[in-house]
């Protein structure tokens, strides 16, 4: 039933028809208001429609669904593409406690890390790091809330590997003509979340049909890029308020940049080296007061 999370309202409005009074208040009002009711409990939907906690588990096992954990599952996946920016806000506004917002999100975020720790596949991770690092050229795609993502990523790799290219645009057009050779051996890796992007999932399906292995960083294997994708490293982002959380995103391409580097210490070591007199010569970073004094500690006169 995952997968046809798009056909779930559907389903509920051809069986309205069979349901009981109370089901059809259930039914009408996950039609009208999915946003809202994937995010009640049982019991604050019943509460919401006038009828018992039970009810609406048995509205659940009615159409199909073993408990009514499973039904909010795909309401939440089916809102993932559909909730414009206003609705994202009315319906964060009844998820976050308002006397404690900073708590409320951070907590929010933990929870995140901790769901995507608890879900990840450490053999496809480790697939990822083999494909990274055999790879001919490495393309990196993120726009819109993806695109600092994407520069992090782009950062780190390239300080680690020659053949990076991140992917600036602003347009599907550019998009493309800075794909365009993009062959087999090479890497194409994608990141985007709900509202996903178009750009990025076409730049993805044209990155496989040139016969590039196609990673995506995303938030379930349900996303249309997980779809077109040869790997999928999966990371929680949930609406803790109107704008996505991608700390867990961000926490397991932190993994990927470290995991690679272990790999390539060496390299690493020399090219961090060579950096650190550049950054000295052109004076890149700004030295504490006390630098060229702790330096000549444990010197002897």
């Amino acid at each position: 039933m995952d997968s046809k999370s798009n056909d779930l309202i559907k389903l509920i409005q051809s069986s309205i028809p069979n349901f009981s009074k109370g089901q059809k208040l259930i039914a009408n009002f996950i039609i009208n208001h999915y946003d809202k009711a994937a995010f009640m409990t049982a019991a604050r939907l019943g509460d919401e429609v006038g009828v018992s906690e039970s009810t609406v588990v048995r509205f659940a096992n009615e159409i199909g669904f073993d408990g009514y954990p499973k039904l909010q599952k795909v309401l939440k996946e089916l809102i993932k593409t559909k909730l414009t920016s206003v609705q994202r806000i009315e319906v964060s506004s009844n998820r976050i406690n308002e006397d404690n917002i900073l708590k409320s999100v951070l907590q929010s975020d933990m929870e995140k890390i901790k769901m995507t720790l608890d879900e990840i596949d450490p053999n496809t991770f480790n697939n990822i790091v083999e494909s990274i690092l055999n790879a001919k050229k490495i393309y990196i795609l993120g726009v819109r809330s993806s695109a600092p993502l994407a520069s992090f990523l782009g950062f780190y790799f390239n300080l680690i590997f020659d053949n990076v290219r991140l992917v600036h645009t602003t347009s599907v057009s550019e998009m493309f003509e800075q794909i365009i050779y993009a062959s087999e051996g090479d890497v194409v890796i994608g990141i985007s979340f709900p509202r996903y992007s178009k750009r990025t999932v076409n730049a993805l399906k044209f990155g496989k049909s040139r016969g590039a292995t196609v990673i995506s960083i995303t938030d379930s294997i349900e996303s249309p890029l997980a779809q077109c994708s040869d790997h999928s490293l999966i990371a929680r982002s949930d609406m803790a308020s109107f704008v996505d959380s991608l700390v867990a995103p961000l926490s397991v391409i932190n993994a990927l940049i470290a995991a690679i580097g272990v790999r390539r210490k060496q390299h690493v070591y020399e090219t961090f080296e060579n950096l650190e007199k550049i950054w000295e010569e052109y004076q890149v970073y700004e030295k504490h007061d006390g630098e060229e004094f702790d330096s000549d500690v444990g010197k002897e006169d």
